[in-house]
Protein backbone atom coordinates (compact mmCIF):
# COMPACT_ATOMS: atom_id res chain seq x y z
CA UNK A 1 0.00 0.00 0.00
CA UNK A 2 1.44 3.33 -1.14
CA UNK A 3 0.27 6.93 -0.80
CA UNK A 4 2.70 9.83 -1.38
CA UNK A 5 5.77 8.80 -3.40
CA UNK A 6 7.84 11.86 -4.29
CA UNK A 7 11.19 13.62 -4.25
CA UNK A 8 10.55 14.82 -0.72
CA UNK A 9 13.48 17.21 -0.24
CA UNK A 10 12.82 18.90 -3.58
CA UNK A 11 9.10 19.32 -2.95
CA UNK A 12 7.37 22.35 -1.45
CA UNK A 13 6.33 20.19 1.49
CA UNK A 14 9.33 18.08 2.54
CA UNK A 15 7.59 17.36 5.84
CA UNK A 16 4.80 15.37 4.19
CA UNK A 17 4.80 11.74 5.34
CA UNK A 18 5.59 9.85 2.19
CA UNK A 19 8.15 7.58 0.57
CA UNK A 20 11.06 9.25 -1.20
CA UNK A 21 11.25 8.49 -4.92
CA UNK A 22 14.71 6.93 -4.67
CA UNK A 23 13.60 4.67 -1.84
CA UNK A 24 10.59 3.56 -3.89
CA UNK A 25 12.96 2.34 -6.60
CA UNK A 26 15.03 0.56 -3.97
CA UNK A 27 11.93 -1.05 -2.48
CA UNK A 28 10.74 -2.30 -5.87
CA UNK A 29 14.21 -3.78 -6.44
CA UNK A 30 14.00 -5.48 -3.03
CA UNK A 31 10.56 -6.89 -3.88
CA UNK A 32 11.80 -8.16 -7.24
CA UNK A 33 14.67 -9.96 -5.49
CA UNK A 34 12.49 -11.76 -2.96
CA UNK A 35 8.93 -11.85 -4.31
CA UNK A 36 6.92 -12.17 -7.51
CA UNK A 37 4.94 -9.04 -8.32
CA UNK A 38 1.56 -10.05 -9.75
CA UNK A 39 -1.25 -8.32 -11.61
CA UNK A 40 -4.78 -7.70 -10.42
CA UNK A 41 -6.07 -10.19 -13.02
CA UNK A 42 -3.89 -12.89 -11.48
CA UNK A 43 -5.32 -12.16 -8.05
CA UNK A 44 -8.91 -12.12 -9.33
CA UNK A 45 -8.37 -15.43 -11.12
CA UNK A 46 -6.87 -16.97 -8.00
CA UNK A 47 -10.04 -16.04 -6.09
CA UNK A 48 -12.59 -16.84 -8.83
CA UNK A 49 -10.99 -19.85 -10.46
CA UNK A 50 -8.62 -21.14 -7.76
CA UNK A 51 -5.63 -20.69 -10.05
CA UNK A 52 -2.28 -20.94 -8.29
CA UNK A 53 -0.44 -17.73 -7.46
CA UNK A 54 3.37 -17.68 -7.58
CA UNK A 55 5.23 -18.21 -4.34
CA UNK A 56 5.71 -14.97 -2.37
CA UNK A 57 3.20 -13.08 -4.56
CA UNK A 58 2.92 -9.30 -4.12
CA UNK A 59 0.38 -6.83 -5.52
CA UNK A 60 1.32 -3.14 -5.67
CA UNK A 61 -1.51 -0.71 -4.81
CA UNK A 62 -1.50 3.09 -4.87
CA UNK A 63 -4.22 5.07 -3.09
CA UNK A 64 -5.67 8.54 -3.71
CA UNK A 65 -4.70 9.30 -7.31
CA UNK A 66 -1.71 11.58 -6.69
CA UNK A 67 0.37 13.02 -9.51
CA UNK A 68 3.27 11.33 -7.67
CA UNK A 69 1.96 8.07 -9.07
CA UNK A 70 2.16 9.30 -12.65
CA UNK A 71 5.43 11.23 -12.36
CA UNK A 72 7.40 8.90 -10.07
CA UNK A 73 5.70 5.50 -9.84
CA UNK A 74 4.66 4.88 -13.45
CA UNK A 75 8.19 5.18 -14.93
CA UNK A 76 9.48 2.61 -12.44
CA UNK A 77 6.62 0.23 -13.17
CA UNK A 78 7.00 0.52 -16.95
CA UNK A 79 10.77 0.09 -16.67
CA UNK A 80 10.29 -3.26 -14.94
CA UNK A 81 7.13 -4.18 -16.92
CA UNK A 82 5.04 -4.30 -13.75
CA UNK A 83 1.40 -3.51 -13.11
CA UNK A 84 0.20 -1.18 -10.38
CA UNK A 85 -3.36 -0.94 -9.04
CA UNK A 86 -4.47 2.68 -8.63
CA UNK A 87 -7.40 3.87 -6.51
CA UNK A 88 -8.46 7.50 -7.06
CA UNK A 89 -11.26 9.27 -5.14
CA UNK A 90 -13.39 10.45 -8.07
CA UNK A 91 -14.48 13.79 -6.59
CA UNK A 92 -10.91 15.05 -6.28
CA UNK A 93 -10.28 14.22 -9.93
CA UNK A 94 -13.53 15.50 -11.43
CA UNK A 95 -14.27 18.54 -9.25
CA UNK A 96 -10.72 19.71 -8.46
CA UNK A 97 -11.37 19.59 -4.73
CA UNK A 98 -8.73 18.72 -2.14
CA UNK A 99 -9.88 15.95 0.18
CA UNK A 100 -10.07 16.95 3.84
CA UNK A 101 -7.64 14.16 4.71
CA UNK A 102 -5.10 15.68 2.32
CA UNK A 103 -5.74 19.17 3.63
CA UNK A 104 -4.86 17.87 7.08
CA UNK A 105 -1.65 16.25 5.76
CA UNK A 106 -0.47 19.49 4.17
CA UNK A 107 -1.50 21.65 7.11
CA UNK A 108 0.62 19.43 9.36
CA UNK A 109 3.49 19.50 6.85
CA UNK A 110 3.34 23.30 6.50
CA UNK A 111 3.29 24.14 10.23
CA UNK A 112 6.31 22.83 12.10
CA UNK A 113 5.06 24.13 15.45
CA UNK A 114 2.28 21.68 16.33
CA UNK A 115 1.52 23.55 19.56
CA UNK A 116 0.59 26.54 17.42
CA UNK A 117 -1.76 24.35 15.39
CA UNK A 118 -3.30 22.94 18.55
CA UNK A 119 -4.00 26.43 19.88
CA UNK A 120 -5.46 27.45 16.51
CA UNK A 121 -7.76 24.43 16.68
CA UNK A 122 -8.74 25.36 20.24
CA UNK A 123 -9.68 28.85 19.03
CA UNK A 124 -11.90 27.35 16.34
CA UNK A 125 -13.57 25.07 18.87
CA UNK A 126 -14.19 28.06 21.13
CA UNK A 127 -15.81 29.91 18.22
CA UNK A 128 -18.21 27.08 17.37
CA UNK A 129 -18.74 25.52 20.79
CA UNK A 130 -22.24 26.82 21.42
CA UNK A 131 -23.46 26.29 17.85
CA UNK A 132 -22.37 22.63 17.82
CA UNK A 133 -22.65 21.89 21.55
CA UNK A 134 -18.99 20.93 21.75
CA UNK A 135 -17.14 19.57 24.75
CA UNK A 136 -14.33 21.50 26.43
CA UNK A 137 -10.95 21.64 24.71
CA UNK A 138 -9.35 19.81 27.61
CA UNK A 139 -11.85 16.96 27.42
CA UNK A 140 -11.21 16.50 23.73
CA UNK A 141 -7.44 16.58 24.24
CA UNK A 142 -7.47 14.04 27.04
CA UNK A 143 -9.60 11.65 24.97
CA UNK A 144 -7.87 11.93 21.61
CA UNK A 145 -4.24 13.00 22.16
CA UNK A 146 -2.84 9.46 22.11
CA UNK A 147 0.53 9.01 20.42
CA UNK A 148 0.90 6.26 17.83
CA UNK A 149 3.92 4.70 16.23
CA UNK A 150 4.48 7.45 13.66
CA UNK A 151 2.57 10.37 15.21
CA UNK A 152 2.95 12.42 18.39
CA UNK A 153 0.03 12.95 20.76
CA UNK A 154 -0.52 16.48 19.41
CA UNK A 155 -0.56 15.30 15.79
CA UNK A 156 -2.99 12.49 16.61
CA UNK A 157 -5.24 14.96 18.43
CA UNK A 158 -5.39 17.23 15.37
CA UNK A 159 -5.99 14.29 13.01
CA UNK A 160 -8.68 12.70 15.14
CA UNK A 161 -10.58 15.95 15.67
CA UNK A 162 -10.54 16.88 11.98
CA UNK A 163 -11.10 13.39 10.56
CA UNK A 164 -13.52 11.70 12.94
CA UNK A 165 -14.54 13.41 16.17
CA UNK A 166 -16.17 16.69 15.16
CA UNK A 167 -19.39 16.88 13.11
CA UNK A 168 -18.65 16.55 9.40
CA UNK A 169 -19.77 20.07 8.52
CA UNK A 170 -17.61 21.62 11.22
CA UNK A 171 -14.62 19.47 10.28
CA UNK A 172 -14.81 20.86 6.76
CA UNK A 173 -15.14 24.45 7.97
CA UNK A 174 -12.09 24.19 10.22
CA UNK A 175 -10.04 22.29 7.62
CA UNK A 176 -10.80 24.98 5.06
CA UNK A 177 -9.82 27.73 7.52
CA UNK A 178 -6.48 26.13 8.37
CA UNK A 179 -5.75 25.12 4.77
CA UNK A 180 -6.42 28.64 3.48
CA UNK A 181 -4.29 30.17 6.25
CA UNK A 182 -1.27 27.89 6.17
CA UNK A 183 -1.21 26.21 2.73
CA UNK A 184 -3.09 28.08 -0.03
CA UNK A 185 -6.37 29.82 -0.76
CA UNK A 186 -6.44 28.47 -4.33
CA UNK A 187 -7.83 25.00 -3.74
CA UNK A 188 -8.52 24.23 -7.40
CA UNK A 189 -4.94 24.96 -8.45
CA UNK A 190 -3.56 22.93 -5.55
CA UNK A 191 -5.88 20.05 -6.46
CA UNK A 192 -4.65 20.01 -10.05
CA UNK A 193 -1.09 19.90 -8.73
CA UNK A 194 -1.81 17.16 -6.19
CA UNK A 195 -4.02 14.75 -8.15
CA UNK A 196 -3.87 13.26 -11.62
CA UNK A 197 -6.44 14.32 -14.18
CA UNK A 198 -8.93 12.14 -15.98
CA UNK A 199 -6.63 11.82 -19.02
CA UNK A 200 -3.90 10.43 -16.80
CA UNK A 201 -6.22 7.66 -15.68
CA UNK A 202 -7.27 6.89 -19.22
CA UNK A 203 -3.58 6.56 -20.06
CA UNK A 204 -2.94 4.31 -17.05
CA UNK A 205 -5.79 2.10 -18.17
CA UNK A 206 -4.47 1.95 -21.74
CA UNK A 207 -1.00 1.04 -20.44
CA UNK A 208 -2.40 -2.01 -18.69
CA UNK A 209 -2.52 -0.63 -15.18
CA UNK A 210 -5.52 -1.44 -12.99
CA UNK A 211 -7.73 1.44 -11.83
CA UNK A 212 -10.36 0.71 -9.19
CA UNK A 213 -12.89 2.41 -6.95
CA UNK A 214 -11.85 4.49 -3.94
CA UNK A 215 -15.28 5.98 -3.46
CA UNK A 216 -16.44 9.34 -4.75
CA UNK A 217 -16.07 11.68 -1.76
CA UNK A 218 -13.55 9.47 0.12
CA UNK A 219 -16.01 9.00 2.99
CA UNK A 220 -15.70 6.61 5.91
CA UNK A 221 -18.16 4.22 4.28
CA UNK A 222 -19.07 2.47 7.53
CA UNK A 223 -20.41 5.77 8.90
CA UNK A 224 -22.98 6.12 6.09
CA UNK A 225 -26.42 4.58 5.66
CA UNK A 226 -26.62 1.73 3.18
CA UNK A 227 -28.43 4.00 0.72
CA UNK A 228 -25.69 6.65 0.91
CA UNK A 229 -22.96 4.03 0.63
CA UNK A 230 -24.57 2.67 -2.51
CA UNK A 231 -24.75 6.16 -4.01
CA UNK A 232 -21.12 6.83 -3.10
CA UNK A 233 -19.94 3.60 -4.72
CA UNK A 234 -22.17 3.99 -7.79
CA UNK A 235 -20.79 7.47 -8.48
CA UNK A 236 -17.26 6.09 -8.30
CA UNK A 237 -18.19 3.36 -10.78
CA UNK A 238 -19.49 5.99 -13.18
CA UNK A 239 -16.01 7.50 -13.06
CA UNK A 240 -14.38 4.15 -13.83
CA UNK A 241 -16.67 3.75 -16.84
CA UNK A 242 -15.59 7.13 -18.23
CA UNK A 243 -11.94 6.11 -18.26
CA UNK A 244 -12.62 2.79 -19.98
CA UNK A 245 -12.20 0.29 -17.14
CA UNK A 246 -13.40 -3.30 -17.53
CA UNK A 247 -16.52 -3.14 -15.37
CA UNK A 248 -16.75 -6.93 -15.25
CA UNK A 249 -13.54 -6.97 -13.18
CA UNK A 250 -13.80 -3.88 -11.02
CA UNK A 251 -12.30 -3.75 -7.54
CA UNK A 252 -12.62 -1.56 -4.44
CA UNK A 253 -10.19 0.00 -1.99
CA UNK A 254 -11.93 1.31 1.13
CA UNK A 255 -11.20 4.95 2.03
CA UNK A 256 -9.51 4.89 5.45
CA UNK A 257 -9.94 1.12 5.32
CA UNK A 258 -13.45 1.65 6.69
CA UNK A 259 -16.49 -0.49 5.83
CA UNK A 260 -19.30 -2.53 7.39
CA UNK A 261 -21.62 -5.40 6.49
CA UNK A 262 -23.74 -3.07 4.34
CA UNK A 263 -20.65 -2.27 2.29
CA UNK A 264 -19.90 -5.95 1.75
CA UNK A 265 -23.48 -6.56 0.66
CA UNK A 266 -23.37 -3.69 -1.85
CA UNK A 267 -20.08 -4.88 -3.34
CA UNK A 268 -21.40 -8.39 -3.71
CA UNK A 269 -24.60 -7.19 -5.41
CA UNK A 270 -22.69 -4.95 -7.80
CA UNK A 271 -20.31 -7.68 -8.92
CA UNK A 272 -17.16 -6.34 -7.28
CA UNK A 273 -14.30 -8.82 -7.66
CA UNK A 274 -12.40 -7.97 -4.48
CA UNK A 275 -11.74 -5.17 -2.01
CA UNK A 276 -8.61 -3.99 -0.19
CA UNK A 277 -8.56 -2.79 3.41
CA UNK A 278 -5.84 -1.12 5.50
CA UNK A 279 -5.53 -3.95 8.02
CA UNK A 280 -1.85 -4.85 8.36
CA UNK A 281 -1.38 -8.50 7.44
CA UNK A 282 -0.55 -10.94 4.65
CA UNK A 283 -3.61 -11.37 2.42
CA UNK A 284 -3.98 -15.11 2.73
CA UNK A 285 -6.84 -16.10 0.42
CA UNK A 286 -7.86 -18.93 2.73
CA UNK A 287 -7.92 -16.66 5.79
CA UNK A 288 -9.66 -13.59 4.35
CA UNK A 289 -12.78 -13.09 2.27
CA UNK A 290 -12.48 -11.43 -1.13
CA UNK A 291 -13.88 -8.13 0.22
CA UNK A 292 -11.64 -7.92 3.30
CA UNK A 293 -8.11 -8.36 1.99
CA UNK A 294 -5.44 -6.76 4.22
CA UNK A 295 -2.32 -5.00 2.97
CA UNK A 296 1.17 -4.18 4.16
CA UNK A 297 2.12 -0.51 4.18
CA UNK A 298 5.31 0.55 2.43
CA UNK A 299 6.78 1.17 5.91
CA UNK A 300 6.54 -2.57 6.66
CA UNK A 301 8.97 -3.49 3.86
CA UNK A 302 12.71 -2.66 3.55
CA UNK A 303 13.65 0.25 1.31
CA UNK A 304 17.12 -1.04 0.51
CA UNK A 305 17.43 -3.39 -2.44
CA UNK A 306 20.08 -5.42 -0.62
CA UNK A 307 18.28 -5.60 2.72
CA UNK A 308 17.71 -8.92 4.45
CA UNK A 309 14.18 -10.26 4.51
CA UNK A 310 12.02 -9.47 7.53
CA UNK A 311 9.17 -11.21 9.36
CA UNK A 312 6.67 -10.54 6.57
CA UNK A 313 8.74 -12.59 4.14
CA UNK A 314 8.62 -15.55 6.50
CA UNK A 315 4.84 -15.21 6.86
CA UNK A 316 4.13 -14.83 3.14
Amino acid sequence: MYHYVRNLQQSRFPGIKGLDAGLFEEQVAYLLRHYTIITMDQLIDAIDNKTQLPSKAVLLSFDDGYTDHYDVVLPVLTKHKLQGSFYPPAKAILEHKVLDVNKIHFILAAVENKELLKQELYAQLDQYRRQYELESNQNYYEKHAVARRRDTAEVMFIKQMLQVVLPEQLRSVICDHLFNKYVTNDEAAFSRELYMGIEHFRELNELGMHVGSHGYDHYWLGSLSKEKQEMEIERSLDFLKTIGCDMDRWTMCYPYGNYNTDTLDILNNKGCKLALSTKTDIAGLHEYGRFELPRLDTNEIPVNSNASTNKWYELA
